[in-house]
This record gives structure tokens, sequence and C-alpha cells, in this order.
């Protein structure tokens, strides 16, 4: 029997996975690969909600947690993947200035606004303004991130590639047993697929899709990321990452005409130069209408996690969270009460007396 079976290999499954194997738990991973917002995410890490001038929830504690996280997977790897670098808001106008400088002076935002105007002057960004510099930033290259640790994965025989099918799984008094696997917990981490899932597809999780660019674009010089209505992140050798939009209507990992023109349209408000779209990529976020993950246990299954509903910051929040779920089931430390599945029981439970006949 092993300790842990989890189910999804994007930032969740490999962020709990990770977890467990430094606490010297046994896990396998199993993934049909058909969920891939992790993949094709941004990556960026920001500690500051810029459309609102606001702190990310638990901001200082969770990029404590991802920076040590994040090295030690490179060094476990051998693999760069987490990119130290300033994002810069491009300013419209001397209100937005002003806006910042407000913000700044707020006791929880200092440590993360720079006080200082940039006022470099790149090529092809016309900046009157100037910029604001947003600290302890960067961003994580995810599909190398999560390719590498499948990778590791496979060689230690630590990853089954296979649909899963919740008929399969049965119920032992120390646990589980699913198809010829036997483990004392299951970890569901698949993102928009918990829709599918017979456990906790009850939870309110509202997937968003995001649409976004790799473009190539020689005339323009970045060793920054530049963020305005969308990011403009450097890849070098001329790319740049560009995104992302938010529909919560499409549930669909298809790239549209409407996405395109969208990005498209932002871009031309940001640069002067040409540029050339070099892919066209999109994905569905697992996100939560009040902005919070989805963590815990079954309310009758005590074996049954779920660690979901990481949305937009799941590069941020993946580390934290899964250390969080893996302290409640190992040590029986409480969850935050923001996170735990638990906000939504009496919600769950009126719906079951509802629905009786």
């Amino acid at each position: 029997m092993i300790d842990y079976l989890i189910i999804g290999s994007g930032l969740a499954g490999i962020s709990f996975a990770e977890v467990a194997l430094k606490n010297n738990k046994t896990i396998l991973v199993l993934d049909n690969n058909s969920q891939n917002s992790s993949r094709v995410a941004g990556g960026l890490y920001n500690p500051v909600i810029l459309k609102r001038f606001s702190e990310v929830w638990k901001a200082q504690e969770q990029l404590v947690l991802m920076n040590d996280f994040y090295n030690q997977i490179e060094d476990k790897l051998q693999t760069k993947f987490n990119f130290k670098l300033p994002i810069l808001r491009k300013f419209f106008s001397i209100e937005e200035q002003n806006n910042w400088f407000a913000a700044s002076d707020k006791k929880n935002l200092a440590p993360f606004l720079s006080t200082k105007l940039i006022n470099r002057k790149y090529n092809s960004i016309d900046s009157p303004y100037d910029y604001g510099e947003v600290l302890h930033t960067g961003y994580v290259d995810t599909a190398l991130l999560l390719d590498r640790y499948k990778e590791y994965l496979k060689q230690n025989n630590l990853l089954l590639e296979e649909f899963f099918d919740s008929v399969y799984i049965e119920f032992l008094d120390n646990g589980i047993q699913y198809k010829n696997i036997q483990a004392r917990h299951i970890i569901f981490a698949e993102g928009f697929g918990l829709h599918k899932n017979p456990f906790f597809n009850y939870l309110p999780l509202d997937g968003t899709k995001g649409e976004l660019f790799v473009i190539k674009a020689p005339d323009l010089n970045l060793d920054v990321i530049v963020n305005t209505s969308v990011f403009i992140l450097p890849m070098g050798n001329d790319l740049f990452k560009v995104g992302a939009t938010y529909n919560w209507q499409d549930k669909t990992d298809v790239p549209t005409e409407e996405g395109k023109q969208e990005l498209v349209d932002r871009i031309k408000e940001i640069i002067t130069c040409d540029f050339e779209i070099v892919k066209h990529f999109g994905g569905v976020r697992p996100t939560v209408k009040d902005r919070r993950p989805l963590i815990g246990t079954h309310h009758e299954r005590k074996s049954i996690h779920i660690l979901n509903g990481l949305g937009t910051r799941g590069v941020m929040l993946g580390p934290a969270m899964a250390k969080a779920l893996f302290d409640k089931i190992e040590n029986e430390i409480p969850l935050d009460a923001e996170i735990d599945i638990k906000r939504f029981h009496k919600r769950y439970l009126k719906t079951l007396i509802f629905d009786r006949p």
C-alpha cells in the first residue's frame, strides 16, 4: 500500500507530489494529460493585484514557501525554470502614478511597490508617464517544469499515464483500492476536470478560459516584464509571451478568433513595432468565485482529498496549498477557513435536502 495516489500532474499535483516525497511518503501520480492550464499558463508570480492595487492573499507567506520549493526542485532536477524578473506597470496618466504612490504608502503593500519611478525608455514602447516597479516578482517556465518533473516521475516509476475512472474506487478500512493500486489517501488535483468528479463536483469551480500568444518582435528590446492590460514577458531570441484574456463562458482549450483579436488590439496599445504571432494557445483556469482555493477532505470519506482552484496564481499558491493539505492529513493541522471546502458544506447539505423526492 502506498501513501498517496495523486490524480493530476499540473502545478497542484506535482506540488503535492514533491511535498509528500520530501516527507518520505510513497506516491503514484496518475494523469491522462487532458487538462493543460498549468502548461500554457503565463507562469508569473506577483504579490500585488495591480487592477485594484491590493495585496494577494497571504502573499509574503506564499513567496517564501514558493522560492524555497522551486529552488529545491531546480537542484533536484538540475534545471533552471524559476526566473527572477521585475514587473513594470506602465502608467497611462498622472492619476495612475498618484494611485500607485497612494497604494505604496499602505503598510501591507509597501514591501512590494517601489516608490521610485522607472523612467527607462524601451524600444517601441511609448512611456511618457514612466513605470512603477513591483518587487519580488518573476516567472516560472511551467511547461519546462512540468516536463522535467514528469520525466523524473517516469524514471522512478511514479507516473501512470491513463484515464482515471472513479467507478473502480473501492473503499478499504485504511484507505482505497483503485484497480490494482492500494493507497492510504487519494488526492484529486485535476483542475477543471473536477466537474466530472463524483466526490467533489458539488463545489463551485467556475473555470475561466485564458488565451495567450508567443510573438516574435525583433524591434522590441525588453529585459523586464511589462504589465498593463496584458503582460509582455521576454523569452529570449526576440520572442515574447503575451497574455491573457478572460472568458467566463467558453470552457474549451481551443484558441478563438475573438481571443486573438482582443490580444492583438491590446498589444498594439502598448508597442509600436511590428510583431508576428508564433503560437496561439488557450486553457481553462480552475477558478472559484470567492478567489480562494478548494482544499480539504471529503465530508464522509476521510481518505479522499482535494487540491484545486488555484486559478490564475497557481505558481504562487501551489506549494503553499500542497503543504497546507499535507499538514492537515498527516499532522492534523487545521486548514485556514478561507480555503477549506467546509465553507461550502452547508450549501451542499441544503441541496441534498431539497433535492430529495
